[in-house]
């Protein structure tokens, strides 16, 4: 399953709970995550802005920059969209990408 994970969600696994859950698909090859330049630049900028450890942001440009279960995209493919954003949230289909809440998004994985 290909997912668009936006920088709420991403920045928030850090921390556990549903997010972390989300992520932690992706780091067991689950699903891939779906990334554009735009999207890898945000995730750095709030990640330094949170000043979260400069390891941690190495080590997680190292994985988009391996291609570990990853899809950089210029067009849209099908997908899905995790999003702790209640505005987005609210829109939960668009143009048949869904979109979802990490536990939402964790519900369907598991009645998949």
């Amino acid at each position: 399953m290909r997912v668009v994970v936006d920088t709420n969600v991403f920045v928030s696994s850090f921390f556990g709970g549903n997010p972390k859950k989300v992520i932690d698909l992706w780091r067991n090859g689950e699903i891939t995550l779906c990334l554009s330049k735009d999207i890898v630049d945000e995730y750095v900028e709030v990640m330094e802005r949170l000043r979260l450890p400069k390891k941690l942001t190495s080590e997680v440009l190292t994985l988009f920059a391996s291609g570990f279960n990853l899809m950089f995209a210029g067009k849209t493919p099908t997908l899905n969209i995790v999003s702790g954003d209640k505005a987005v949230i609210g829109v939960r289909d668009y143009m048949g990408i869904k979109v979802e809440n990490p536990q939402q998004f964790l519900a369907g994985i598991r009645d998949a």
